[in-house]
């Protein structure tokens, strides 16, 4: 079963990048490769295929994902159309997706920060939306932030988790560790609006690399701050996981008059540069509400980048509990994208005589 959510923005021109960027299993989308070159009566004609990487988790009916499917197991759709899924891999949470000893004797700069960027395991950002004038809003974030702690629990050895807030802009709390101690510090303080510490970049990976401190200053709607942060994750190798503890997106400004145009905007580039950064965003909404005005944006980001949104104002721990088990393992799909006009496309995918819930990236720009 497919979930489907329609997406509609100003068209923003992705990254592409050639077959070292399909070597690190699609950093960027899409992926470009060539197919030998083909003489047609003494003309050289180099035919090129391109291809999308989409990571998707797969939910059986028990809420556990559904290991070891096949390409023969997905359908795939672009616009509509049926496309050749060339490769399904399946990555439980201990298996790395990028293996530097590939590199092995090539010495390039890009190579050199592949090697030290990519990471052992899992990498997951917990966002920590700050309300300090909303008091329910308070309550909910602080319950979910005990939830957090004890997700901590739950992780192996080879995640790497980092942790950034917003108040009135972007904060990083803690780059990618697995310093437990260090996580813990880091998720009270996202609870405060207290400044942030200097960013420690001795670490690999590390999103306080790549992370633009002038542009997360600056960020005045979260939509705005989670496309900075996209645009930290996008150089790191692989799949992501954001884990957002809030209330809202889209019209947090505009309030009952509505986003405004500059709104807007944030929320559609935030949806692309997640894109490009391949990372699912599961929304945990900690709204003290059975339904509130902000929530449908919540649902459409999860929808629209392979998540999912819960509620957690009456059963917190079943919904960090969710999330725990989607993301113990993910697919990584490529499909072959079809030849046609360049824009927005969307994405679909379902299973094939299976029953279970397909969380994916439904969308993509070339």
């Amino acid at each position: 079963m497919h979930r489907s959510a329609p997406f509609c923005g100003p068209r923003v021109r992705l990254r592409l990048v050639g077959a070292f960027g399909l070597l690190l299993s699609g950093a960027a989308i899409p992926v470009l490769a060539q197919e030998p070159t083909v003489r047609l009566d003494g003309v050289q004609e180099e035919v090129v295929v391109e291809r999308v990487v989409i990571d998707a988790h797969v939910i059986g009916p028990d809420g556990n994902p559904i290991p070891g499917l096949t390409p023969e197991d997905f359908r795939v759709k672009i616009d509509g159309r049926p496309v050749i899924l060339e490769d399904v891999e399946w990555l439980p949470g201990e298996k790395p997706e990028n293996d530097a000893s590939a590199l092995v004797g090539i010495e390039t700069e890009e190579a050199e920060r592949f090697r030290q960027d990519a990471p052992p395991g899992r990498l997951i950002v917990f966002f920590f939306q700050h309300d300090g004038t909303e008091i329910t809003r308070l309550h909910g974030l602080m319950r979910m932030s005990q939830q957090a702690r004890r997700f901590l629990d739950t992780l192996l050895e080879t995640d790497r988790i980092a942790v950034v807030s917003y108040d009135s802009q972007l904060k990083l709390r803690q780059d990618f560790t697995s310093d437990r101690e260090k996580i813990l510090r880091a998720i009270t303080a996202s609870i405060s609006t207290s400044p942030a510490p200097p960013p420690d970049l001795t670490g690999r990976p590390s999103l306080g690399r790549y992370l633009d401190g002038a542009g997360a200053k600056k960020a005045g709607t979260p939509d705005r701050a989670i496309e900075v942060l996209g645009r930290a994750l996008e150089p790191l190798p692989g799949g992501k996981s954001i884990v957002f503890f809030g209330w809202g997106l889209g019209s947090t400004v505009g309030g009952i008059t509505g986003s405004v145009a500059s709104e807007s905007k944030d929320f559609t580039d935030m949806v692309y540069s997640l894109a490009r950064a391949r990372a699912n965003m599961f929304t945990l909404d900690v709204a003290d509400a059975d339904y509130h005005s902000l929530e449908g944006y919540l649902k459409q980001v999860s929808d629209l980048t392979g998540g999912k949104y819960m509620k957690t104002n009456n059963f917190p721990a079943l919904a960090m509990d969710l999330v725990r088990r989607a993301i113990s393992g993910r697919y990584v799909l490529v499909a072959v994208k079809p030849r046609g006009t360049r824009g927005d496309h969307t994405i679909e995918v379902e299973l094939v005589g299976k029953k279970g819930l397909v969380y994916a990236r439904q969308y993509y720009q070339d």
